[in-house]
């Protein structure tokens, strides 16, 4: 099953669209992180290393992953957690990642807003497991409101919402 999203119930499944991981993309994050470690950005070295060639920033392919899934900008206020993130293997230059989400809790914060609970397998290619993690969204409910900008969640000493 794919599309956006949807908070409807514990359960729901998603597959991602897929994308290919390259020299570019990785030398691009290199460059904007400044993490130039050379398992990533040096072949030579790379090859004498324990995964025998360049591989890409775990980091990267964590964050493909948050643009690969389809969220809903209407209902998504805010990326709050990523957690238990585990990087099972390495994302090599020329692998093809895709990501299957199922919403594991549905919270409600208020009248307007709930907080979902999502588990993230990011699967190569070969549908071999490259990282899992878990996922907390702030979710805007389904209202009747037609236009206009959407109330700001409340804030607590313990949340600050990062749009995504």
């Amino acid at each position: 099953m794919s599309g956006r999203l949807d908070p409807a119930s514990p359960g729901v499944r998603r597959v991602s669209r897929g994308r290919t991981i390259t020299e570019s993309d990785v030398a691009q994050f290199a460059a904007l992180t400044g993490d130039t470690h050379p398992q990533h950005t040096d072949a030579v070295w790379a090859a004498g290393s324990r995964f025998g060639e360049r591989v890409a920033h775990g980091m990267l392919v964590l964050s493909y992953a948050v643009g690969l899934v389809d969220f809903d900008p209407d209902r998504v206020v805010a990326l709050r957690r990523v957690s238990n993130a585990v990087f099972k293997r390495p994302v090599k230059l020329g692998d093809t990642i895709h990501v299957e989400s199922a919403v594991e809790a549905v919270e409600s914060l208020d009248a307007e807003h709930a907080l979902i609970s999502c588990g993230w397998r990011v699967l190569n290619q070969d549908g071999r497991l490259v990282v899992r993690a878990t996922i907390e969204l702030v979710w805007r409910e389904a209202t009747d409101r037609v236009g206009g900008s959407p109330p700001a969640p409340p804030i607590d000493d313990d949340f600050i919402p990062i749009p995504l």
